[in-house]
C-alpha cells in the first residue's frame, strides 16, 4: 500500500508546498527517529525506516533532477544506514557511526529545507518513487 496515489499527485499544488501541518508532522517524526538512532537504548526498526525513507526521498528528488548532491551525501547517508542495518542483523542495536550520523543529519536538514520550498506535487511524486524504491529493497531482503 502506498501513502499517495497518482490522483493525489495530480491534485496536489504544482506551486505551493505541502500544508504546514503535514510538513511539521514529517519533520518531527524524522528527527525523533534520528535522535533515537543516536541516543535511545534500543532504537527500533521503525526509527531506521523513518530515517531511511528521508534518504530515499532525497535520492528520488535527485533522480528527478530537482536537487543536486555534489558532495555525495545521499550515498554516504545510504551507506551509513546500510551499516546500521547490518549491525541489527548481527544482534547489535541499530546505530550510526560518527561520520554516518553526520551524513544522515545533513540529509535530514537538507530535506527539511526542500520540504518547505518545493511544490506539494513534486514532493508527492518523490514520495511515490521513494516508496517504490523501499519496496524493492524489502523484496531483495526476503
Amino acid at each position: 500500500m502506498t501513502t499517495y496515489s497518482v490522483m493525489d499527485a495530480l491534485l496536489a499544488s504544482p506551486e505551493n508546498p505541502l500544508p504546514e501541518h503535514k510538513r511539521e508532522r514529517q519533520l518531527v517524526m524524522m528527527f525523533e527517529a534520528l535522535n533515537n538512532l543516536e541516543k535511545a537504548p534500543e532504537p527500533t526498526r521503525q526509527d531506521w525506516e523513518r530515517v531511511n525513507d528521508v534518504v530515499l526521498l532525497m535520492d528520488a528528488l535527485l533522480g528527478m533532477k530537482v536537487v543536486q548532491d555534489p558532495d555525495g551525501l545521499i550515498g554516504d547517508a545510504a551507506d551509513a544506514l546500510g551499516k546500521a542495518s547490518e549491525r541489527a542483523v548481527n544482534g547489535k542495536p541499530i546505530r550510526l557511526d560518527g561520520p554516518g550520523l553526520q551524513s544522515v543529519r545533513n540529509i535530514l536538514t537538507d530535506y527539511a529545507e526542500v520540504l518547505s520550498a518545493l511544490p506539494a506535487r513534486t514532493m508527492i511524486q518523490a514520495h511515490r518513487k521513494a516508496e517504490h524504491a523501499a519496496a524493492k529493497l524489502m523484496k531483495r531482503r526476503k
